[in-house]
């Protein structure tokens, strides 16, 4: 039985897609620490990681996905801000945030999550904190390292509204390479 690894996402449209190029670009110039970039055109906001799929429960999970997005209507979502998780000064995670209508998207993040519980996917136990992940720290970063990326983040702006435009989800594949994971869309399902 073939299996795929998946997840649930928002894809973002490319004018976020070239900011965050440039915002990557300006947080590289500025330091040195071992980090793992996240390939700006690769950039999401995951809604559930659903691990190993076998194949054939991709019809599965997009009906029940069909069945859980009707009577959400398109909404709209802001990124803007910079941070890091979990905190500035241990940095692990480099993160734009989401800002707008975040009670639609926490209202469809729980929808996916109910719905998708009875096809076996346990819900997730931690919040949802709805980011866009631009890099990860790597094991091998220092204390210092770690907050010297903490101070660039601080002092570096990322401060213009770029518009999300929530109107589909989708089901996505992540293969994993020796350069990073690379995505493809396996179905979508669009908001009515």
């Amino acid at each position: 039985m073939v299996k795929v690894r998946s997840f649930i996402a928002v894809e973002l449209p490319d004018e976020l897609k070239q900011a965050l190029t440039r915002l990557q670009d300006q947080l590289k110039s500025g330091g040195q620490a071992p980090v793992k970039w996240v390939d700006p055109y690769s950039i999401h906001l995951t809604l559930k990681f659903l691990g190993d799929i076998s194949t054939d429960m991709v019809g599965k999970i997009t009906a029940a996905l069909e069945g859980t997005v009707r009577g959400i209507i398109p909404f709209h979502l802001e990124a803007k801000g910079l941070g890091a998780f979990p905190s500035l000064k241990r940095v692990q995670v480099v993160w734009v945030g989401i800002g707008g209508e975040i009670n639609r998207l926490s209202q469809l993040q729980q929808s996916i999550e109910s719905g998708l519980s009875p096809l076996g996917f346990v819900p997730e136990s931690r919040p949802f904190t709805p980011h866009l992940t631009l890099a990860r720290l790597r094991d091998r970063a220092t204390p210092d390292e770690r907050q010297r990326l903490g101070q660039l983040i601080a002092g570096t702006g990322f401060e213009t509204v770029y518009s999300i435009e929530v109107d589909s989800i989708h089901l996505m594949r992540s293969q994993l390479t020796r350069e990073g994971a690379v995505y493809s869309r396996i179905s979508s399902i669009r908001l009515k």
